[in-house]
């Protein structure tokens, strides 16, 4: 793994006994000691503190800096109230998922762009070509993004000196010189995502950790409760071969700008809007005990391959096997039954409702 990147603080998960291993071009810790199950048990009832510095900050300025993300995205970037954030999507012209994003207001010319680490260098090519035509500055930042997530999450921060209560899901702040913070995640559960300079970020993890609330997190934690949330995670639920109709995300995106925007893409969305999609997301729930992995296909009563698993394994919280996966618009609804071919057998799967947990987000 000695071309893969490192995180800032990477010492402090060898010390903390982190099991490591290669995603999207990063050496990352998948799990710790206590396991996967009860990293991500803890995150639900307590306060689970993910190092997720892979991920690309972007900050952009300028007079046309709304302008120009309402170019990129299919976003109203000058209805943003500030200190507010928004999920998006950044789209090729056949309207095809770049990477999804969540883009925050944060003054009149103001914003920050947090994007996925496997595409950050292909989001910022795909920036930096619109941006010619904007007066817009675009600068990707160093920072260290730490997430704690969970029911003590807001807690926690007030403990270590960080006082966030005032923000609700989906709104940010500037806390402190060249710190952002978020009230967001991608695990269900309220919490908070903090970009703060490498330099200060292990005296602060450190804090967070010093709290019995705290417990590190690694990725496959992470993957399993985003996954009972329902969340996507670009590159298996997502990518540029899939549109938002497809993917079931048509809500990220304002119904006037469907009707008329003029953003990357438009066109051919709307397209695929007047023509229906070929396939969709849906949540999958197996019969049994075996979980389903990405790759299964998905079959009718026929055998006719209809669908494929995108995203499967066990939901510590659900308590049975989680998958979602993409299938023919016949097959979409709730309660429809179809077996995963899994090596040479055929395991009954149902059609579920997303999410496979409820949300716990705070709203207000």
């Amino acid at each position: 793994m000695s071309d893969l990147k490192h995180l800032p603080l990477e010492s402090l998960h060898e010390e903390a006994g982190a099991r490591f291993g290669a995603f999207a071009g990063w050496r990352m810790p998948l799990t710790y000691p206590a396991g996967v199950m009860k990293e991500h048990l803890h995150t639900r009832q307590e306060a689970g503190l993910f190092d997720i510095s892979h991920m690309q900050l972007f900050a952009m300025e300028g007079k046309d800096a709304a302008a120009f993300l309402s170019r990129a995205c299919p976003l109203d970037a000058a209805a943003l109230q500030p200190g507010t954030s928004k999920y998006t999507i950044l789209l090729n012209e056949n309207a095809g998922i770049i990477d999804d994003l969540i883009v925050t207001r944060l003054g009149p010319d103001r914003f920050m762009v947090v994007a996925n680490a496997g595409n950050a260098a292909k989001d910022e090519a795909h920036f930096r070509a619109i941006a010619g035509d904007f007066d817009v500055a675009i600068e990707a930042l160093d920072r260290v993004l730490l997430a704690l997530q969970g029911p003590e999450a807001e807690s926690v921060l007030v403990g270590a000196g960080l006082d966030l209560t005032d923000l609700t899901f989906m709104t940010a702040a500037e806390p402190r010189e060249n710190w952002f913070a978020a009230r967001s995640g991608y695990t269900g559960e309220d919490g908070f995502e903090i970009a703060l300079p490498p330099e200060e970020a292990r005296n602060f993890a450190e804090k967070l950790l010093a709290d019995d609330r705290v417990m590190w997190i690694g990725l496959a934690a992470r993957d399993s409760l985003r996954l009972e949330a329902g969340l996507c995670l670009h590159g298996q639920d997502l990518d540029e071969d899939t549109d938002p109709v497809s993917a079931a995300i048509l809500w990220a995106i304002p119904k006037k700008l469907r009707e008329a925007g003029d953003f990357v893409g438009a066109d051919a969305l709307r397209r695929i809007i007047a023509e229906g999609p070929r396939h969709v997301r849906v949540g999958l729930k197996p019969e049994g005990r075996q979980p389903i992995r990405a790759g299964a296909k998905l079959l009718n009563e026929k055998g006719e391959i209809v669908g494929q698993v995108t995203s499967g394994g066990f939901g510590p919280s659900a308590g049975y096997p989680i998958a979602m996966g993409y299938v023919a618009p016949a097959y979409r609804e709730s309660g429809t039954m179809l077996e995963a071919q899994v090596r040479e057998n055929r395991l009954p799967v149902a059609i579920y409702a997303l999410p496979f947990t409820p949300h716990r987000y705070r709203k207000g």
